[in-house]
């Protein structure tokens, strides 16, 4: 994820308190943003299974939800 679409995930999250559909590009996992950590570029994730997370910068993109 490039410094510009982190930025914009972060403001997301944290200013207007939205959940980002995320994927971590390394394996796969899908889940949801709910805090940022500017100093070491991570979001911190909701897993699909309920689980909690924190990916850097490089290990995400933006995601679509899955239909149900």
């Amino acid at each position: 994820m490039t410094t510009t679409s982190y930025d914009r995930v972060c403001y997301r999250t944290e200013q207007r308190e939205e959940s980002v559909p995320l994927r971590n590009v390394k394996n796969g996992q899908l889940g949801y943003s709910f805090g940022c950590t500017q100093a070491g570029e991570t979001v911190q994730v909701k897993l699909t299974n309920g689980e909690l997370d924190s990916w850097s910068r490089d290990e995400c993109a933006e995601s679509f939800p899955e239909p149900l």
